[in-house]
């Protein structure tokens, strides 16, 4: 694995940096606010390739990988502005129509991924279901030669501004009469797609909803890739949106420690600016050393992805993920807690994190299933479940 990022890879940082500066929290924050949505930046940031640097060349990507796209999304969440639906569209989405869609699925959609005009959202969360995707209801069943979709999601991010949902449901084996998973491009006006808004305590421009998915009948085209590779299909998606979530979370701690580091310096209340007090100085110092380590796992995971070692990945990206969110809830609030009664006011922008924070340890998977995966899948401990 190289350490040391390659001279392609810090000029994107470093292009994605300055156009998130001149976006920053304060854009951010007032779209939340008002019910709009940050279009001008995704729009910028697809003009300038920066939306689909995973995605293929011969279809307007940037020919990279999920290391690129993580570069991305911190960057933006760096500056205080990150774009949720990245995780989603092309790194979820992208990814799996890239490796697995038809020259057809690859051709309607991919290029606009890559550039921004089209959004897809994804649809895995069930209300029953939990953390358990074998517990998924929304089925599809054949009819002639297309489909016809069944079921409910929830927590389905930006359902409302994309033009497609990839929706997994489940078919049945012809040979086991068992139900395997399935990944279906749902088109935002397809009859019978109802979209049903989740008021979330949450400050966020990208809103949640839920879907309801009532005999949607889809074409033989709707399906992604083979029937019978379900799960292989699914994990492809899966561990980049670990890796983008991990991504997501480090880019909020940076943001909210270097709020706090420049409060610190500058804030005087004795004779000596706080930051002089180890009280304050040593978790900011912990703070940054914790992300830090869970940035080298984020990016260790990506690099194993990108090269093909889908079972390292899975491993990898599990781990980053946690890291990256228990990072991400102690730095915000040790940020909060160093600017004191301001660390709760709009003008720093610091509150609102406390809850968003929080998002990276329950979302896409909580932090518990990822510590049963590690001892089961690498300790080789025994279920409990």
């Amino acid at each position: 694995m190289a350490l040391i990022e390659t001279d392609e890879q810090r000029t994107l940082r470093t292009a994605v940096a300055a156009l998130a500066a001149r976006y920053g929290h304060d854009c951010f924050a007032a779209a939340a606010r008002d019910g709009r949505t940050t279009d001008e930046l995704w729009a910028e940031a697809g003009k300038f390739g920066y939306l689909g640097v995973n995605l293929p060349e011969e279809y307007g990507g940037g020919g990279g990988g999920i290391t690129e796209l993580a570069i991305v999304l911190e960057e933006l969440g760096a500056a205080g502005c990150p774009l949720l639906l990245l995780v989603v569209s092309p790194a979820i989405c992208g990814t799996v129509i890239a490796r697995f869609g038809t020259d057809e699925q690859k051709q309607r959609w991919l290029p606009g991924l890559a550039a921004g005009t089209l959004r897809m959202a994804f649809g895995i969360t069930e209300p029953d279901a939990g953390s358990n995707s074998h517990r998924l209801t929304t089925t599809a069943r054949r009819d002639g030669d297309g489909w016809i979709l069944t079921g409910r999601k929830v927590f389905i991010s930006g359902a409302d501004i994309a033009d497609a949902t990839l929706v997994v449901g489940r078919t049945e084996d012809a040979r086991t009469g068992r139900l395997k998973p399935c990944l279906f491009v749902v088109e935002r006006d397809a009859p019978g797609f109802v979209r049903r808004p989740i008021p979330m305590e949450l400050a966020a421009p990208e809103k949640q909803f839920e879907l309801v998915l009532d005999d949607v009948r889809l074409p033989a085209s709707a399906l992604v890739g083979d029937e019978d590779a379900g799960l292989q299909q699914l994990f492809a998606g899966l561990n980049p949106e670990r890796i983008m979530t991990a991504a997501f979370a480090i880019g909020m701690a940076r943001y909210a420690l270097a709020r706090a580091v420049g409060y610190a310096r500058v804030r005087q209340v004795w004779d000596e600016p706080i930051g002089a007090h180890q009280a304050i100085a040593h978790p900011l110092a912990q703070a940054h050393i914790e992300t830090e380590l869970a940035r080298l796992m984020t990016y260790k995971a990506a690099y194993l992805y990108d090269t093909g070692d889908d079972a390292a990945a899975g491993e990898a990206a599990n781990m980053a993920k946690y890291a990256a969110a228990e990072a991400a809830v102690r730095t915000v609030d040790q940020a909060v807690h160093t600017l004191g009664g301001n660390g709760l006011t709009k003008e720093f922008g610091l509150a609102a994190l406390i809850t968003a924070s929080r998002v990276a340890r329950v979302a896409p998977v909580s932090r518990e299933m990822i510590l049963n995966y590690v001892s089961h899948r690498t300790l080789g401990l025994p279920k409990s479940y």
